[in-house]
């Protein structure tokens, strides 16, 4: 009898060897002479222990890692085929407390086998909210979806419901279901995880919503840097029209909904959803003016549901366990549950499933381990390279979308990056305006020029040149382009500049007091 090994094919473990650990394993494995399958599964987000290589045990599977190639004889060595203790080993994987404590709805599947085996898809509730949603009209489904509170999950946490509704009462001879896969931001990875982890979920999700506003084609935008994503997607969607769930006849129920994968070129405007829409359409990437909204005339003019992958990737468990299941996880109007991915100065880095509510002070520490440098963490950093920097005080607001907006924050994505105390935040504001200068499309003036006029503003600060008047302009160029920027791009770029300015004026050059007064 072979023993069964998982070895991560996610691009965080390979990017630290996980092929070479399953190469070793294999090797070590034909030496002895023990019959081992070994399978290539999805990461379970924790970075740090990556490659992160578990064996099936009549008890569970027993987590070691992170194991390099050297470490595989040693491994055989100890027994860890029958699961015993090692220097390396975690025990049992479920009951490690960074992955015990989480609520997985959207990451239920990920990391338990091989992402593209269907079979394994459908024994782990996969398509059963397809399944039900085949049995109701598309104003039933977008009542479900409506109902279960789901908001994007991105920037502005636009009522996903809300949405749908639109482009089902919209009039057209066609309809499109996009998903923006294009996951820009610094610190994110959840999009990229559900994807190379458990793609049939996006699959499944996408059906489900053409199913709900009468959409017959779909389009997944993923961005140049997933290549590993874009292999997996491909293959997932082969292997579902093969089998029905995609095509012209949807499980046999008359309608028809075909999905393709569209790269992008490498521009983080692109993640801008009428941007998208242009360069889908094969035009360069500039922001469109609203309206019309893509709801009413969006791909190629026509009527267009625009959600993101963790929106869609909720979708499937919202019609299989009901609205009500889902609507139960969160705290006021954030409803369902949020990956959260903890990235920079942290020393457990990786991806965190919880319902709103908790604590980025939870998510630091409980979870995060606290720095990875051992400094007291003095920054981060929520939503992205536009979020709003956070301070220590304000680590216990719950995460919460209105909360967080009441404070001048966002939670965006779900992307948190944290900074210890020897992080300059002038600088860190240099380079919210520096990083609008290289992204910006360039259509409208207030983003265009005043992120190049923001970064010599800070630069003149930095400098100590005319500090109070040169303060001042930059708090009034921050406003122009808040409120006459075409899209959020510039609209938000002043946000993590503002928020540095505020939390952090000591590192601008100015006393504390005197800021205050």
């Amino acid at each position: 009898m072979s023993m069964r090994l998982f070895v991560p094919c996610d691009s965080s473990a390979l990017s630290v060897g996980a092929d070479a650990v399953a190469r070793a394993i294999q090797a070590e494995a034909e030496r002895r002479g023990d019959a081992v399958e070994l399978v290539r599964n999805g990461s379970r987000g924790l970075m740090w222990l990556e490659p992160m290589v578990e064996v099936e045990t009549p008890a569970g599977r027993i987590a070691y890692g992170p194991v390099t190639p050297k470490d595989v004889p040693e491994l055989f060595d100890k027994g860890f085929l029958d699961g015993r203790p090692h220097r390396l080993g975690h025990g049992l994987t479920d009951h490690i407390p960074y992955l015990a404590g989480q609520e997985r709805l959207t990451f239920a599947r990920v990391g338990l086998g091989d992402p593209l085996d269907l079979d394994h898809y459908r024994a782990n509730g996969g398509f059963a909210g397809l399944e039900r949603a085949l049995g109701m009209s598309s104003a039933e489904i977008v009542k479900e979806v409506t109902d279960s509170g789901l908001r994007g999950r991105g920037g502005a946490a636009f009522p996903t419901g809300v949405k749908w509704k639109t482009v089902l009462d919209a009039e057209a001879d066609r309809k499109y279901v996009v998903c923006n896969a294009d996951e820009g931001d610094s610190g994110t990875f959840s999009d990229r995880m559900l994807m190379e982890g458990d793609p049939f979920c996006l699959i499944e999700g996408m059906t489900i919503a053409a199913l709900a506003v009468g959409a017959t084609q779909g389009y997944i935008y993923n961005r140049s840097e997933y290549p590993h994503a874009q292999k997996t997607l491909q293959c997932a969607i082969a292997k579902a029209r093969d089998a029905g769930y995609l095509g012209p006849d949807v499980c046999g129920s008359g309608r028809a909904f075909e999905l393709e994968v569209r790269m992008g070129a490498g521009a983080y405007i692109c993640g801008e959803e009428t941007a998208m829409l242009e360069s889908l359409e094969g035009k360069r990437g500039l922001v469109r003016y609203k309206p019309p909204l893509p709801a009413i005339s969006g791909l190629f003019g026509r009527p267009t549901v625009i959600n993101n992958v963790m929106s869609l990737a909720s979708v499937p468990i919202i019609l299989a366990q009901g609205a009500g299941f889902y609507r139960d996880f969160g705290v006021g109007r954030s409803h369902g549950t949020l990956p959260f991915q903890l990235a920079g100065n942290i020393r457990h880095g990786g991806l965190v499933e919880k319902a709103f509510g908790l604590t980025l002070r939870q998510l630091l520490y409980d979870y995060g381990g606290g720095s990875a440098s051992g400094r007291p963490i003095r920054a981060v950093q929520v939503g992205g390279p536009l979020g709003a920097y956070i301070l220590e005080s304000q680590f216990d607001v719950p995460l919460d979308y209105e909360e967080y907006t009441k404070m001048g924050a966002m939670i965006g994505h779900g992307g948190i990056v944290a900074f210890d105390d020897s992080v300059d935040m002038a600088q860190m504001a240099r380079y919210a305006m520096e990083f609008c200068v290289i992204e910006s499309c360039g259509k409208c003036t207030p983003c265009r020029i005043g992120s190049q006029r923001g970064v010599e503003v800070i630069d003149r600060i930095i400098a100590d040149q005319d500090r109070a008047k040169n303060l001042a302009l930059l708090d009034s160029l921050c406003d122009t382009m808040i409120k006459g920027s075409l899209c959020a791009m510039g609209g938000m770029a002043p946000y993590p500049v503002l928020s540095a300015v505020k939390h952090f004026p000591e590192d601008f050059g100015i006393h504390p007091s005197a800021r205050a007064a």
